[in-house]
């Protein structure tokens, strides 16, 4: 199902209990659409100005009670879901752009931005609790580890960190991989790092050895700009080429194609609460919703490999490559089946307000 938004997104977030989808624009827009099961219709429940710059981050908070999106113009702005109104702003939340936002606990959020600072945020007091200058250049991507309180971090330094929450410092962080690190997701049940890279490399980590990566997966024709856990062995992959592919790790293997935004680059790629609708959202104004509940059949079935659009992969074991990575151009940004995995954990923000 095609979702017609009223510009390019940046990013999207699905509701925790309903069938809710939001989308941050590049107007600064924030829409929020509610959908039916059969993905056969749609609505539009409100549509507002969130920011004076482009809505890069859109998260829901409080049990889906409000969302939470962050911009360049540096400010956090919680708004009310059944309404549309603001709740509270938090201004000059960051000294540069803001371009990421993730869930740690009930209390806490983190948010990432362009300088390569990272900041948590205790949601009870509406204050920074934490900061972490983690990186040289733009925060990418994040993932939460609940079980180390840890983050893992992929940046535009071509970087991967991992920072402590507890310490407030980073406990590790790799060598430069001469590439931009686009995309970040924890696999095979937290012993792989698994980091998307502009020049459409898939690089692995060893959970505890972070130097350097211990595999390369070759087989993106185009930056891999997003990564979405399926299962602990398999994962999805939004690609600059506008493909979305299903991929096994370890084997390393193209398993197939789900859909394509033509030839508009995905930026970001969800899951819905119950896993069984996938979101991307791309370049060309449109939210695709598409029908995710047989990549969770129990009897293993993966979609066959099919041929969509320029650079679409066949069914095929790609080698892992060993040549020695190529330097990667800085990325270029617009002025502004398996056992499911674990859903996100909505966090109160702007409590008591």
């Amino acid at each position: 199902m095609d979702i017609e938004v009223e510009d390019q997104p940046f990013d999207l977030d699905f509701h925790p209990s309903e069938s809710i989808v939001a989308a941050g624009l590049i107007t600064g827009r924030l829409q929020l659409f509610r959908y039916d099961d059969s993905l056969s219709h749609s609505q539009t429940l409100w549509s507002t100005t969130a920011h004076n710059e482009s809505c890069r981050a859109v998260r829901f908070v409080d049990g889906g009670r409000s969302v939470l999106t962050a911009s360049p113009d540096c400010s956090i702005l919680s708004t009310n879901v059944e309404t549309g109104q603001p709740i509270a702003r938090l201004d000059n939340a960051h000294g540069a752009a803001i371009n990421r936002l993730v869930n740690l606990t009930d209390t806490t959020i983190a948010s990432g931005d362009d300088d390569g600072t990272i900041k948590v945020w205790d949601t009870r007091q509406n204050s920074c609790c934490n900061k972490v200058e983690a990186h040289e250049d733009y925060i990418s991507d994040m993932e939460f580890v609940p079980d180390t309180k840890q983050l893992l971090v992929t940046s535009g330094d071509g970087r991967l960190s991992v920072c402590s929450i507890r310490k407030n410092k980073v406990h590790a962080r790799s060598e430069f991989s001469e590439d931009e690190l686009l995309s970040v997701v924890l696999m095979k049940h937290g012993k792989k790092v698994l980091c998307g890279s502009q020049e459409g490399v898939l690089l692995l980590y060893s959970w505890g050895y972070f130097n350097d990566c211990s595999d390369r997966f070759v087989g993106h024709p185009s930056s891999v700009d997003a990564l979405l856990k399926l299962d602990e062995d398999t994962l999805l992959t939004g690609s600059s080429d506008g493909i979305i592919r299903v991929v096994s790790i370890l084997p390393n293997k193209m398993i197939g194609v789900i859909g394509e935004h033509g030839n508009y680059p995905i930026e970001r790629l969800a899951f819905s609460c119950d896993q069984k609708v996938l979101g991307s959202a791309s370049h060309d104004h449109v939210l695709k919703l598409w029908d995710a509940k047989y990549l969770h059949e129990d009897d293993g079935t993966r979609v066959e490999a099919q041929e969509v659009g320029n650079g679409a992969n066949e069914d095929m074991d790609l080698d892992v490559d060993v040549e020695k990575r190529g330097h990667g151009s800085k990325r270029k940004r617009k002025s502004e089946k398996g056992q499911t995995s674990a859903q996100k954990q909505a966090s109160d923000f702007f409590a008591d307000i």
